[in-house]
């Protein structure tokens, strides 16, 4: 009897897992099925966008690694980003492309981007902020490397503003 009542017990709990891991995903599909999206992201007006990585090789080097775009204001983009080795390793690098597209375009654009290592530690962040044409989504991808672990992220593209130009000529 109490076997029966462990499995029924199981059973319903599992059921009631599902069920609830089945409707979180279809809410947050909805709202960004409608956003646009380029080769993975999608383009937001959200004020900051932060990627985590993708394991692309196995090891126990690397822990982890993110990516972030962050709009400081019109016309300003911040860029960066973090790799985190599992312990001291003998070295560590990030290396950052940000890149822009407009909301009809297909595919993003180049925009800037360099490297960082770090040697005997157990990370490296790296960023930049930009003064950046207005009227463009940009967004950030990083590949992270730790001792030959390597993995990328990428965050969804943040639209930037143009920056308020008062008439330079004003009338007396």
């Amino acid at each position: 009897m109490k076997e029966r009542k462990r499995k029924l017990l199981s059973i319903c709990c599992m059921l009631f897992v599902i069920a609830g891991m089945t409707g979180i995903p279809s809410t947050e599909s909805k709202a960004a099925s409608q956003l646009p999206m380029i080769d993975g992201s999608y383009l937001t007006y959200e004020e900051e966008s932060i990627g985590y990585d993708t394991k692309l090789t196995r090891g126990d080097n690397l822990l982890a690694g993110y990516s972030k775009s962050r709009r400081r204001g019109p016309g300003l983009l911040y860029a960066g980003g973090t790799t985190v080795a599992t312990r001291t390793v003998a070295e560590v690098g990030v290396a950052v492309i940000v890149e822009r597209a407009q909301n009809k375009d297909e595919t993003w654009e180049f925009y800037d981007g360099w490297q960082k290592f770090n040697y005997d530690v157990d990370k490296v962040s790296s960023d930049k902020e930009y003064e950046v044409e207005g009227g463009y989504f940009y967004r950030t991808r990083c590949i992270h490397s730790a001792n030959g672990d390597m993995s990328s992220s990428f965050t969804n593209g943040v639209y930037i503003y143009e920056p308020f130009n008062p008439d330079p000529d004003p009338e007396p």
